[in-house]
């Protein structure tokens, strides 16, 4: 444009021809520094324009896989948007199966109560028994309370459940009235028996019964005379656990503890007191006629030893 305003603003032909020739060096003279500067810079010159063609090659490749993306998204949210009650069917399905894959173990181990219960009961393991009973009945009378195939099996664990405690109380009682009377009869009939070996009949020293261990000692600490003493008893009864590869009555004050505790869980507490203070008299009658036995029995016993040593041979 500039060239052709040039031109024109000329006056005549001969200013034009000159301006032309001027134009036409200069252009060569451009021409010739260009074509110069290329052949100096001809590595570079090279090495940018291969850069530059990668780098466009790049980017081109970059779109076509971005759009590429940008459609396969699209696809794929179609394909959800279409899939998405199916899906959403599958996943509640998977729920309810691995829900029914549960309650069929659970099932599993319920019907198993029955023989293993027998089996604590057999070997007086009450405290395992009694969980293993109320976790049962628990789970028959919760969720599998729908299933038809259980009724039986939910009434005789039902019934076993209700008549448990009767079983934890005889026991109680027996600890309590029976086998702690029975230490204090075998410790005397001991001492006789070796009184009856002494030449002269000396009278038998009393019997020590302060050490002996009695269920009243279980509970004879120091925490009655505190404020918390509720608290530390609670405390104390729920440390005790049931090794069932030990005896366990060999610690009478650790059993008539599990027995108490088994009591609490099947929520008999009141019963079994009830059912102490009834039975209280009637065993107390009990243990005095029983102590009068074996008193009157180990004082014959006593006297015909010293009869037989006074006979002539």
């Amino acid at each position: 444009v500039a060239v052709c305003r040039t031109l024109s603003s000329s006056d005549d032909v001969q200013d034009r021809e000159n301006e032309k020739g001027r134009l036409e060096e200069a252009y060569e003279k451009c021409d010739r520094d260009l074509d110069e500067l290329i052949v100096q810079h001809y590595t570079e010159l090279t090495t940018a324009i291969r850069t530059y063609q990668s780098i466009t090659e790049r980017i081109t490749n970059s779109r076509n896989k971005i759009k590429q993306v940008k459609e396969n998204l699209l696809s794929c949210k179609m394909l959800l948007h279409c899939k998405r009650d199916e899906l959403r069917k599958l996943w509640i399905e998977g729920i309810e199966h691995k829900h029914v894959l549960n309650l069929l173990d659970e099932i599993e181990n319920i019907k198993q109560v029955p023989q293993k219960l027998e089996q604590c009961m057999a070997s007086k393991h009450y405290l395992n028994a009694t969980d293993m009973l109320v976790s049962a009945v628990d789970s028959l009378e919760g969720p599998l309370l729908q299933v038809e195939g259980l009724s039986d099996l939910r009434l005789e664990l039902h019934s076993k459940k209700m008549n448990l405690h009767l079983v934890l109380i005889d026991e109680l009682h027996r600890h309590l009235y029976i086998k702690s009377t029975n230490r204090v009869g075998q410790r005397g009939r001991d001492r006789a028996r070796l009184g009856s070996l002494v030449k002269d009949a000396s009278p038998l020293p009393l019997m020590d019964v302060t050490n002996l261990s009695t269920p009243r000692k279980f509970l004879e600490t120091s925490q009655f005379s505190t404020p918390g003493s509720s608290s530390m008893r609670d405390s104390s009864l729920l440390e005790i656990k049931e090794d069932t590869e030990l005896d366990p009555e060999e610690n009478s004050a650790v059993f008539m503890g599990i027995l108490i505790k088994g009591l609490a869980k099947l929520k008999k507490i009141p019963e079994t007191v009830k059912a102490i203070q009834d039975r209280l008299e009637q065993e107390l009658k009990q243990i005095v006629k029983r102590s009068t036995t074996q008193v009157a029995d180990n004082g014959y016993q006593r006297g015909e030893n010293i009869s037989q040593e006074n006979q002539p041979r």
